[in-house]
């Protein structure tokens, strides 16, 4: 008889039939690997959601999960109360996810609360009480930049409001002035009225014209100018060395700009954000033509990848291509913001941007040539220019075909220097006083036509 070791040392001689069963069980233990293995490897890889953000506005909410893969959803509508229903697929309820409950303001114009909880294996689902009834837009983007893949949900309301009735409404505003925002400094010549004759050193041919006094006709009406603060929400745009923020810096701007025109008499804007969320570049196209404005201004803080850049610049649209490499590569740059705020590429009209270059005439290239000159020159009085005169590129933002249209870059907010010059007020107040000044100039020379309504 054997011992134990040598039972375990000597080679034992199977039968077939044990060999033949042992090899049924093998094949057996490794389908049940093979089907437990797809388990532990979604396990393994499930999604995770990295961050959460929201962004609310009068115009939308947006709501922001940025994960590591992309995620398949669905949603659904539920009446008396209004909810927003959405189940993640994918996923397990994780801390940062959780994290969206408490992100939910209580002056959100739209969502009251949210709630988050684990329907069921793998399924997340959020259920969002609402103020009104919204049309949600539920879509996913793919990793750009700094962000990974983003699961958005754009909550609109299911009634907007009418643009010239909402700007009418928040019409005080002589009370819009902030505390630290100075009125535009007089250059020592009159204001330019905007009901008198037109200047006639600035056209020759209209002061042949004006020589029959009943054929210049006074006109008064209410000029609307449009400005619009770049970036926002998603998209911060650039980002300077101390951690100022573009989309930042340019709403200050324009807010201080707004202040100061609507101190002038007739005179009302329309800004196309007046907070941190992103707006589409067509949307603040068809935002300036839905309230007629006569003039549309974007408002920009530069950056470049050699920090010794500086100096301000104001571009115009071009019909026949940018006027130099540098103006291709920024209007290249500024068109990329729908790509990092984030579109919904099912509801973007595609084709919007192409049309709307076809229909710009060289009237309206003219016109914003002008405008364009004129808040340059003013500009020139407090920074130094990058380039001493207006650029033209093929910028998205400036193809309304039948508004001036011009952007200003008010500074390289990559320079150390001029970073801090755009996050002092004092600066900030002098570039929206430029900009007065140029507003002044332009329709002192071109009076404003009698409008009709924009289709």
């Amino acid at each position: 008889m054997f011992s134990k070791t040598e039972f375990r040392s000597q080679p034992v001689s199977t039968p077939p039939a044990a060999k033949k069963r042992r090899t049924i069980l093998k094949a057996g233990s490794t389908l049940l690997i093979s089907i437990m293995a797809p388990e532990v490897a979604l396990a393994a890889m499930a999604a995770q959601i990295l961050a959460v953000r929201v962004w609310p506005a009068e115009d939308y909410t947006r709501v922001t999960l940025e994960n590591n893969s992309d995620l398949k959803t669905s949603h659904f509508i539920v009446k008396n109360p209004e909810r927003l229903v959405v189940d993640i697929e994918g996923i397990e309820l994780n801390p940062t996810l959780k994290e969206l409950v408490a992100k939910i303001q209580s002056n959100d114009p739209y969502i009251k609360q949210v709630r988050v909880g684990q329907n069921r294996p793998n399924v997340v689902r959020l259920v969002f009480d609402l103020k009104e009834e919204v049309n949600p837009q539920v879509f996913t983007l793919q990793p750009v930049g700094n962000y990974q893949h983003r699961l958005v949900f754009d909550l609109y309301p299911a009634n907007p409001p009418d643009p010239i009735a909402a700007m009418i409404e928040k019409g005080d505003w002589h009370q819009d002035l902030p505390k630290d925002v100075t009125q535009p400094k007089s250059d020592g010549k009159p204001d330019a009225k905007f009901d008198n004759k037109p200047d006639h050193k600035a056209d020759p041919a209209v002061a042949e014209s004006d020589k029959n006094p009943a054929k210049t006709p006074l006109l008064t009406r209410m000029i609307t100018i449009a400005i619009d603060p770049g970036h926002g929400g998603e998209d911060p745009g650039a980002i300077g060395r101390g951690g100022s923020r573009e989309k930042d810096v340019v709403l200050s701007i324009a807010k201080r700009l707004k202040a100061k025109i609507e101190l002038i008499p007739n005179m009302r804007v329309m800004l196309t954000r007046d907070g941190d969320y992103f707006v589409p570049l067509n949307v603040r196209v068809q935002k300036a033509r839905a309230v007629q404005a006569d003039l549309f201004m974007s408002v920009h803080a530069d950056a470049f990848v050699n920090s010794s850049a500086r100096g301000s610049s104001v571009f115009v649209l071009s019909e026949k291509g940018a006027s130099s490499s540098a103006a291709r590569w920024l209007a290249d740059k500024e068109n990329a913001a729908d790509l990092i705020g984030g579109v919904n590429i099912k509801t973007h009209d595609k084709q919007l941007a192409s049309v709307l270059l076809d229909l710009s005439t060289t009237a309206q290239i003219n016109d914003s040539l002008k405008l364009g000159k004129v808040v340059l020159s003013e500009i020139s009085g407090i920074n130094r220019l990058h380039k001493g005169a207006v650029e033209q590129a093929g910028f998205a933002v400036l193809k309304a075909p039948d508004i001036p249209s011009i952007l200003i870059e008010s500074a390289f907010i990559s320079n150390p220097e001029e970073e801090a010059k755009l996050t002092d007020d004092n600066y900030q107040d002098q570039m929206a006083d430029a900009v007065v000044k140029g507003i002044k100039k332009y329709f002192s020379r071109n009076p404003p036509l009698a409008k009709n309504r924009l289709t």
